[in-house]
This record gives structure tokens, C-alpha cells and sequence, in this order.
């Protein structure tokens, strides 16, 4: 999934970075961090949206470029790994998103299932990324 925004890379990157934001750009009702990234290694931290509540691990932070995480557990699928990039948008103007997701349906044949429903949550997610980027950058 793509998005621009006008907003610049280091906005969109203290959304995408500070966790505990995410409920308020997403349909995500609530953030718990489960273990910070400090000295301890990568953050865990836990989103509930209705009776869903997944687990996610941040594996890789490039400031204004990277942000890679894996699920931990709360879907039906294994190998799941979403990674969001960040480059300078159209002309330079802006911030270019592209976040992807990979994962194996644990249920043979179940995989079209979990791409829909995917697919229409990583659209949400990127449409109030830039939103919000927008609405609150320079």
C-alpha cells in the first residue's frame, strides 16, 4: 500500500515511531508496551482493536526511513512481517509511504481471507498516517 503526504519524512517518522500514537491515526482502540526498546532490545508492544488483540515485535528502526515489525501472536497466520518505507515524495515535495506486508496463512487456503482484511487495515492505516502527518507537520 502507497501514500503521500505533504508532511515531512521526520513528522511521519515521530508518528510511526512513537507506538502509543497509533490509536489515535488507526482503528486501533489501544497500545500497550509490553517491553520498551531501550537497552532491553526491540520493543513489544500490544494493539486491541474490537476482540483482536495482536502482539508485535519492532525488528528494525532506520529514523525517517525504516520502520520493520513482526507479529508475535494474536492472527491465524505465521511469518507475518510488515515493513513501512519512507522516501522524499513527488518532486521532492513531501513523504512517500509504502508499507508492505508478507505472512503464511497457518490454514491452508486461508490466506485470501487474511489478504482482504489486511489489505483493508494497512489502507486505513496508511490514509491516517497521512492525515495526521499532514495535519500536524510543518
Amino acid at each position: 500500500m502507497r501514500g503521500v503526504t505533504d508532511a515531512s519524512a521526520a513528522t511521519v517518522w515521530a508518528l510511526l515511531d512513537d507506538s502509543a500514537s497509533w490509536p489515535g491515526w488507526t482503528p486501533i482502540e489501544t497500545c500497550e508496551i509490553e517491553r520498551d526498546a531501550g537497552a532491553q532490545g526491540n520493543e513489544i508492544r500490544r494493539f486491541e482493536t474490537g476482540r483482536v488483540t495482536v502482539r508485535e515485535e519492532i525488528v528494525e528502526r532506520r529514523p525517517e526511513e525504516r520502520l520493520t515489525y513482526v507479529l508475535l501472536d494474536g492472527l491465524a497466520v505465521r511469518n507475518y512481517r510488515a515493513e513501512i518505507d519512507l522516501e522524499a515524495g513527488p518532486g521532492g515535495e513531501g513523504t512517500a509511504i509504502r508499507w508492505h506486508t508478507t505472512f503464511d496463512p497457518k490454514v491452508p487456503g486461508s490466506g485470501w481471507i487474511y489478504r482482504r482484511a489486511l489489505q483493508k487495515a494497512t489502507e486505513q492505516f496508511v490514509a491516517g498516517l497521512c492525515e495526521r502527518a499532514a495535519s500536524t507537520g510543518e
